[in-house]
């Protein structure tokens, strides 16, 4: 497959921004109430300019029009996420999982949502940012899903079906999901080296960040570049997990745990 870079978003970061935090594959679910609570803790009490939230904040989005279900569990995190928001600039990429936010969605929680990728400017430095799903090239029965499922027709067509099918749809992926995991036969393919270089060739930028591999870790490159992987967050698993990548304007970074 193309490692040709796609077209890129570019964010150019206000002055007073000294630091940004980054964030992925939080994976949220009815069914994992801690790990929303670790999230919810660490957007009210970081000292970030902004949290960049790299995609697969759910494990599974159905469509905008969940948020007027009432009771609904997105209804419930539109709410809490929209006052965390309030506190500083928030912005959601778009997952493999959750391809299917909307303006809806970023209407009821004031998180803008962000281009995938896009080049974000803090400081004097350059900063690849996507959710990766993209560069995992190997995969190629996913990147011939992944790109019937951003087709907007193919969306729309989706978006027809009834709430309650799409739910049931979603519980059944979900399921299918943890099956392979708890049977040992879930494989996260790796990105592909070269298209990593062509896509930081392509954005001018010296540095990587992703998440959806579940590989976390910092790489340095052949031609000096960085990537680094965000870990996925579960704080139900033993041991937990959940971790910040700290864009500080200087041109560092640092991982943190969850503030909190």
């Amino acid at each position: 497959m193309s490692t040709a870079a796609p077209p890129m978003a570019e964010l150019h970061a206000p002055p007073g921004w000294r630091a940004v935090d980054c964030l992925s594959d939080l994976h949220l679910e009815p069914g994992k109430p801690a790990t929303l609570e670790r999230l919810l803790a660490h957007l009210h009490a970081t000292s970030a300019d902004a949290v960049f939230l790299l995609g697969d904040l759910f494990e599974v989005w159905v469509g905008d029009d969940a948020l007027d279900e009432p009771g609904s569990f997105e209804a419930d995190c539109a709410e809490r996420l929209r006052a965390a928001a309030a506190l500083r600039p928030t912005y959601c990429m778009h997952g493999n999982r959750d391809f299917l936010l909307g303006e809806g969605f970023a209407r009821r929680t004031g998180i803008a949502l962000l281009a995938d990728p896009t080049v974000l400017q803090l400081g004097d430095r350059r900063w690849l940012l996507t959710h990766g799903d993209a560069l995992c090239l190997d995969d190629v029965d996913y990147q011939r899903f992944r790109a019937q499922a951003r087709d907007p027709a193919w969306q729309a067509r989706l978006l027809a079906r009834p709430l309650a099918e799409r739910r049931a749809t979603g519980r059944a992926a979900r399921e299918h999901s943890e099956s392979r995991k708890q049977g040992g036969t879930a494989v996260y393919a790796d990105v592909d080296a070269q298209a990593v270089q062509d896509w930081l060739h392509a954005a001018r930028a010296d540095a990587l960040v992703h998440g959806h591999t579940h590989l976390p870790g910092d790489h340095r490159l052949p031609s000096g570049a960085m990537r680094h992987v965000l870990t996925d967050w579960d704080l139900g698993a033993t041991p937990p997990r959940a971790g910040v990548l700290r864009l500080h304007a200087g041109g560092g970074c640092e991982r943190l745990a969850p503030a909190g």
